[in-house]
């Protein structure tokens, strides 16, 4: 094995541990410093006094700190995040219900934003100060500026009470409940898989709008990321050569500069995508979209630690994987970081 191999290989092997201890750390004493207590959480603020001390002392709250701390580790490792107050059920189900709603809505809108975010970047980067360029400028700093569930609310009386062109909140008509057998959680797929087409139609009825919202505001990051890293390469001198050598412009533009960019760009996507997953809070509460983010919510408001312990845990592993993809996309990418 080459020695930059090995060390990156060494380099994942040392980090990847202490991310995950810090991530457990942090999520620890969350639990701990919101001014919540789950014991109250879980036997009522009217519980007599003696049954309050049982319940603490089941919880183990009467131990000291570092002994909490190794208990929850040791939990959290082997799987057991807890049961949910507000469910009943045990978290870790709670998660595998919920966060594939998310994962679908997050993915669909990443995909939309990179469609149309980067084309309209780089278009904005060659015809720089032009129309077209003030124009796309202008789209962008509407979707990165006016908050997330201001467009959620405009979209809803816009598309929906006026011109009703997409159905209601919610992921699907209560008529077709049940009828598709989860598989993947993520409805479109599921559907699709089972040949019921008119619930995947209903579906896609019910993820366009608020998919549309957040591609929105994930194009607007995209393409004002996009379109600043275009103008500094074409501000280069192998630019200016390639062009002076007579090839072609388009080539210029896509093979060269868009391609001396693809590492950046990576890693600008990635945190996009990573922001959706975790922060549609608001978008899955306007849309009533039965996520991990409404989950989130909901748990919090209702006091419920583990779920929301669980939950956190979930979206810090989360960026924890798309930062070690994008390390892999890297080396896939850029020979030189090989």
């Amino acid at each position: 094995m080459p020695r930059s191999r090995f060390g990156a290989l060494a380099g994942w092997l040392v980090t990847l541990p202490l991310t995950l201890f810090g991530l457990l750390l942090v999520t620890f004493l969350i639990g701990r410093v919101m001014p919540i207590d789950p014991v109250i959480a879980v036997v009522g603020d009217r519980a007599p006094a003696d049954v309050y001390a049982r319940a603490r002392l089941e919880l183990g709250l009467d131990r000291p700190l570092y002994e909490q701390f190794f208990r929850y580790c040791s939990a959290i490792l082997s799987g057991q995040f807890g049961r949910s107050v507000m469910t009943s059920r045990p978290v870790l189900e709670d998660i595998a219900r919920f966060f594939p709603a998310t994962l679908e809505l997050a993915t669909l809108a990443t995909i939309l934003g990179v469609a149309l975010g980067v084309p309209a970047g780089v278009l904005a980067a060659v015809r720089q100060g032009s129309k077209t360029d003030q124009a796309i400028r202008f789209l962008t700093l509407i979707g990165h500026s006016v908050p997330i569930f201001v467009l959620g609310l405009v979209g809803l009386l816009v598309f929906y009470a006026k011109l009703d062109l997409v159905p209601g909140p919610g992921r699907i008509n209560v008529a077709f409940d049940d009828i598709v057998t989860p598989v993947t959680g993520m409805l479109l797929i599921d559907s699709a898989l089972q040949g019921e087409w008119e619930v995947f139609r209903d579906a896609v009825g019910h993820i366009l709008l608020p998919a549309g919202v957040l591609a929105y505001f994930s194009l607007a990051y995209i393409a004002r990321m996009t379109r600043a890293f275009m103008l500094e390469q074409l501000r280069q001198e192998y630019v200016t050569t390639a062009r002076v050598k007579g090839m072609s412009e388009r080539r210029v533009i896509w093979r060269h500069a868009f391609g001396n960019i693809a590492v950046p760009l990576i890693t600008v996507v990635a945190l996009s995508y990573a922001g959706l997953l975790e922060g549609s809070v608001l978008t899955e509460t306007i849309f009533s979209w039965p996520g991990l983010g409404q989950y989130l919510t909901i748990s919090l408001l209702n006091a419920d630690m583990n779920a929301v312990l669980g939950a956190t845990l979930v979206v810090g592993a989360v960026y924890l994987g798309l930062n070690l993809l994008c390390d892999l996309l890297y080396r896939v990418v850029d020979p030189r970081t090989r």
